[in-house]
């Protein structure tokens, strides 16, 4: 089943890696895999003066599936931890992914950075649940994400009932 999918990460620093991963799937001999559709348009988003929220709330309709792309300042971007956030409250999939080995084209490799998904938590019986426990991370290099991205979003999206 096709999926759309909100990609979550750091617009400025990361954004030719990203593109890189968002197409993996068109590169495909045979169709191997099986696709998927990205709802965010980030090329617009950065064009639009104000009114980020409500692009997020615009971007996040439709979809099942919220993947955060994280580099080596993606933790503390405002509006990642926004987005991750607002993707637990509609019960979205979300899956990480380290993109920090992806070779930008201008810049090489990039320096591993903190996972997002450590930034947020829930409270059980006192106990601190961070995303990151919740939640699965890969390793885009490591884990062989073109290989598996289809997989892991189908995995996150099952886990959120969708």
């Amino acid at each position: 089943m096709a999926r759309k999918v909100f990609f979550s990460f750091h617009y400025e620093r990361d954004v030719r890696r990203v593109v890189q991963i968002r197409n993996s799937w068109v590169v495909r001999p045979g169709g191997e895999a099986q696709p998927f559709y990205d709802k965010a348009e980030f090329e617009e988003a950065k064009r639009r003066s104000g009114g980020i929220e409500q692009w997020i709330e615009d971007q996040l309709k439709g979809t099942s599936v919220t993947v955060v792309l994280f580099g080596a300042e993606t933790y503390d971007r405002t509006w990642v931890r926004h987005e991750i956030k607002r993707s637990y409250e509609l019960k979205k999939g979300i899956l990480a992914i380290d993109i920090h080995s992806v070779k930008d084209p201008q810049k090489g490799a990039d320096t591993k950075g903190k996972n997002p998904l450590d930034y947020w938590y829930i409270e059980k019986n006192g106990n601190k649940t961070y995303f990151s426990e919740m939640y699965e991370t890969y390793d885009w290099v490591n884990d062989d994400g073109y290989k598996n991205l289809a997989t892991w979003i189908e995995k996150a999206a099952k886990a959120a009932g969708r």
